[in-house]
C-alpha cells in the first residue's frame, strides 16, 4: 500500500541517515502517533472516524521541524485489527519507526511473526468505551503468552479508575505493560484519583512504563499542560525517567482544535523541566522500550 505522499518523509530520512544506511543516531523518540487517510476500511465497532488525512508526509514534517529522529506508530482504534497502513511505513523505514498493533485473540502465529519482522514491538488494548476484558480467560492467556515470547509489551488505554482490573492481570501473566496518556485520571480529581494512585503503586514492579502524552484527554476544554505538570512530577518520583516515554499523540484526534504538534513538544519541557531527565525520556528510555538499535 502506497497511499501516502512520502516526499518530506524521504527527505527527512535521507537528511539524517548515516552514510545512507537508514541507521540514524537517536536524537529523540516520539512514542505515540497515528497515520491514516480517509477511505481506509473502518472497524465495525468504533467511537469516531476522522474526516481528514494524517499522512506520513505531514507527520515527518513535524518530526523534522522538532529535531525528532525516531517514532512509534500506534494503530488507531477506528481501523481495528487491519494494521496494514502503518505497517507500510514501518516496512519502508525500518530503522526509524516501530509499531504497536491491534490484534484479537484469534491472530495466528504466522501473523504475529510477520508483525514482529515488520517492526511491531507491542499490542494495544484500547479499552475506552468498552467492557474490561476477562484477561484470565484461556484465549487471552494464550495470546499474552505469545506476546511475552516475542518480547513485546502490552499497551493499555483505559480510564484510571479501571487500571487495576487491566494492569493487575497483565502483570500476573508476566507482561511488560505500557500505560497510555498519563493513565487517564479523572479530570476532577487529577493526582488524587485513586486509579492514578494505583498506577504509582505498581511502579515498584519494574515492568510498567508510562506515556507522558495527551494530558488534554484528561483536561476537558484546555490543553492539559497544567494537569500534565502535576501528574508528571509524581510519575518522575515513582518511575524515574528510565520508565517514562513521551508521545505527541499526533494528529490529536478529537482535540486538534486545542493543540498542535509544536505545542505537545513544548509541553514536555514544562512537565519535565530538568533537561537531563527530559533527554533520558526522549532517548534512552524510549530506545530500550521500543527496541531501537
Amino acid at each position: 500500500m502506497q497511499a501516502q505522499d512520502t516526499t518530506v518523509a524521504d527527505q527527512w530520512s535521507d537528511a539524517n541517515d548515516i552514510n545512507g544506511t537508514n541507521d540514524a543516531r537517536i536524537t529523540a523518540v516520539d512514542a505515540h502517533a497515528h497515520v491514516f487517510v480517509r477511505g481506509l476500511p473502518l472497524a465495525a465497532q468504533r467511537r469516531h472516524a476522522p474526516d481528514y488525512d494524517a499522512t506520513l508526509d505531514a507527520y515527518a514534517g513535524h518530526l523534522r521541524a522538532n529535531g525528532i529522529s525516531h517514532a512509534v506508530l500506534v494503530q488507531p482504534s477506528f481501523l481495528g485489527t487491519d494494521n496494514s497502513f502503518f505497517l507500510d511505513v514501518a516496512r519502508r523505514y525500518p530503522r526509524r519507526f516501530r509499531g504497536v498493533a491491534v490484534v484479537d485473540c484469534s491472530v495466528t502465529d504466522t501473523e504475529l511473526a510477520l508483525l514482529d519482522r515488520t517492526g511491531v514491538v507491542g499490542i494495544r488494548l484500547n479499552l475506552i468505551g468498552l467492557p474490561v476484558p476477562q484477561l484470565s480467560a484461556p484465549e487471552w492467556q494464550r495470546l499474552l503468552a505469545r506476546v511475552n515470547a516475542l518480547g513485546w509489551h502490552v499497551e493499555v488505554h483505559r480510564e484510571a479508575v479501571d487500571l487495576h482490573a487491566v494492569v493487575g492481570p497483565l502483570l500476573e501473566q508476566g507482561c511488560t505493560v505500557v500505560v497510555d496518556h498519563f493513565g487517564r485520571p479523572n479530570p476532577h480529581t487529577g493526582t488524587n484519583d485513586p486509579g492514578f494512585g494505583y498506577l504509582l503503586s505498581v511502579a515498584a514492579t519494574g515492568r510498567v512504563w508510562i506515556k507522558l502524552s495527551a494530558a488534554y484527554r484528561s483536561a476537558p476544554g484546555n490543553d492539559g499542560t497544567a494537569l500534565g505538570t502535576a501528574l508528571a512530577s509524581q510519575l518522575l518520583d515513582a518511575y524515574t525517567p528510565e520508565r517514562l516515554v513521551w508521545g505527541s499523540d499526533w494528529p490529536h484526534t478529537q482535540h486538534q482544535q486545542l493543540v498542535d504538534y509544536d505545542a505537545t513538544r513544548r509541553a514536555l519541557d514544562q512537565w519535565v523541566p530538568d533537561a537531563t531527565q527530559r533527554e533520558l525520556i526522549l532517548t534512552r528510555s524510549a530506545r530500550a522500550l521500543y527496541r531501537f538499535e
